[in-house]
């Protein structure tokens, strides 16, 4: 194996463990077993990769920045929470470790809809 199959193999691997990392880390803050959602070079340093050289490696292989995935994985789990149970809409934004009125500014932005908006299309 040369050197650039190696690097690629290494930054595949690299990008593979950030998305794993996500799905644990936001299912520990959702099932409150950590208090708050970890800054980027925090996760970088449990994947022992400096902050730099994690966001580089998300960026060319998937052209976004790592946190994009970070929000849209939150977003996900939001939405499924909005879904699927009756708790209400600042109970869910304290889960998430947002305040009221920042959590539908940031669900907003990221889906056109307002969290009780969201909630009424797709209520289950």
């Amino acid at each position: 194996m040369n050197n650039d199959e190696k690097a690629i193999k290494r930054s595949e691997e690299i990008t593979n463990s950030y998305f794993s990392f996500l799905d644990l880390h936001i299912q520990d803050v959702i099932q409150g077993n950590t208090s708050e959602f970890m800054e980027l070079n925090e996760i970088a340093s449990k994947l022992a990769v400096s902050h730099t050289h994690l966001t580089d490696t998300i960026k060319k292989e998937t052209g976004n920045h790592p946190c994009h995935f970070y929000d849209a994985k939150i977003i996900e789990q939001i939405k499924i929470m909005l879904s699927d149970t009756d708790k209400s809409i600042a109970e869910i934004a304290f889960v998430f470790t947002y305040d009221p009125s920042n959590f539908s500014k940031f669900f907003k932005k990221w889906t056109g809809l307002t969290p009780g908006a969201f909630r009424k299309q797709n209520f289950k």
